[in-house]
């Protein structure tokens, strides 16, 4: 926004210091002169140089005086100068920093020495600042990386299939047909996927008292039938646990979860359990599978988007977009919870949510 052009602030500060100077100058040369011409008789019409007496003084004094104020007031002009741009020079690194970011370069740091004070809390909490700016605009170049790809790839296929439905107009179109809905199906489910994210990673949620016992049935019984047909026995334990949150994005975790258990599950048979419960005023969600040993090395990274463990198995009806873990993850923080993913011992993957809990509702 334009503004019109004003002092400095080491020119303000240089004229307060140099103001309030001058002020307490001259207020300590009038309590000077009042207290001297208390004891001073007036002897204005006697001979000069006999007596003192208010003449004299002030014919001797008010010079000295007007002196004092001058040299005061250019003493608090240079000294203040000086002082202002000493204080300041901090500010002065941090503007800089600022315009650097505001061009563009997050990876600086001012990281500023001395004593903690106002301006060095400032400088660090800019310095967290252009940290925290950087992971995130990292992280979405990334992301965006991915879902270019992700989203190029069944596009490209819908093109190609089109392309020799053209060129082969005896090609069955019954197959035809069946091989674009499922890619359009792919697409839509990962737009959708990379919609939902965005919407978690805002963190603008609407807040209700929610029951992760009631959730995490609804789920499972959702998915009952991609259980049955995998032979993996699903259950549900626990008791309450009630959260405030949305509904609908508790119920998509709480899916992701149970689904990504579902699916990387033993590929014949095992077992997933989902179990709630109430600590205090923390809400706990456990979603245990077992599987195929994971590596400790892969649990970082299977929150990011698009990233998918080379050990976990998958079939093409539910081969996902990379997107679940990452979900779920992006749902807890906008609940203000926390998530961890722990290999079992034996095989599998053992997820831990825990968001702050509220008085069970009536």
């Amino acid at each position: 926004m334009p503004r019109r052009p004003g002092l400095s602030a080491r020119l303000k500060l240089t004229l307060s210091y140099a103001g309030f100077l001058a002020v307490a100058g001259a207020l300590l040369l009038a309590v000077v002169w009042m207290y001297l011409l208390r004891y001073v008789p007036d002897n204005s019409q006697g001979l000069l140089g006999v007596s003192p007496n208010r003449y004299l003084l002030v014919r001797t004094f008010a010079p000295a005086a007007a002196v004092a104020m001058v040299f005061l007031l250019v003493f608090g002009l240079l000294g203040g100068w000086l002082l202002a741009g000493r204080m300041l020079a901090p500010l002065t690194q941090i503007t800089a920093a600022a315009r650097r970011a505001g061009s563009g370069s997050l990876s600086h740091r001012i990281r500023m020495t001395g004593r903690q004070d106002e301006f060095r809390e400032l400088s660090d909490a800019f310095d967290s600042m252009l940290e925290q700016l950087d992971s995130h605009v990292a992280e979405q170049q990334r992301f965006a990386a991915n879902a270019s790809h992700e989203l190029r790839t069944p596009l490209a296929i819908s093109k190609t299939l089109l392309d020799v439905a053209r060129k082969d107009p005896t090609r069955d179109r019954v197959e035809l047909v069946e091989r674009l809905h499922a890619v359009n199906a792919r697409a839509i489910d990962l737009t959708e996927a990379l919609l939902l994210l965005s919407r978690g990673d805002r963190g603008n949620v609407t807040r209700e008292s929610v029951d992760l016992s009631l959730v995490a049935e609804e789920a499972a019984e959702t998915l009952l039938p991609l259980a049955e047909q995998r032979r993996i026995t699903l259950d549900v334990t626990g008791g309450p646990a009630w959260t405030g949150g949305s509904t609908e994005l508790l119920l998509r975790m709480m899916t992701n979860l149970v689904q990504n258990a579902v699916v990387h599950n033993l590929p014949a048979g095992g077992t997933v359990t989902v179990h709630t419960e109430a600590h205090g005023d923390t809400s706990v969600l456990r979603v245990e599978n077992t599987g195929p040993p994971l590596p400790p090395e892969l649990m970082p990274t299977l929150t990011e988007p698009f990233r998918r463990g080379t050990e976990r198995v998958r079939t093409d009806e539910h081969a996902g977009v990379g997107l679940g873990l990452a979900i779920v993850h992006s749902i807890v923080r906008a609940h203000d919870g926390t998530l961890d993913l722990t290999p079992r011992p034996t095989g599998g993957l053992l997820v831990t949510v825990r968001l702050p809990g509220t008085p069970q509702a009536a």
